[in-house]
């Protein structure tokens, strides 16, 4: 999956309002929507307050051969 796949449904499924993730985050609420719409992406920095916030983490994985 994804990193923005993963992102978006972490915030669809926290069930928080998208006002309360702006004033937690300082990311605006419109860029939110947008995103969790697949209408647009967002800049790096927002996916790293988003996933500051949400305890999120990027791993590389290591496939096998």
């Amino acid at each position: 999956m994804a990193v923005s796949e993963s992102l978006r449904a972490v915030l669809v499924e926290s069930q928080l309002p998208l006002k309360r993730i702006e004033i937690e985050t300082g990311v605006p609420r419109g860029s939110l929507r947008r995103f969790i719409q697949g209408e647009q992406s967002l800049r790096s920095d927002l996916v790293d307050k988003l996933a500051t916030r949400f305890g999120l983490e990027l791993v590389t994985k290591v496939e096998a051969k």
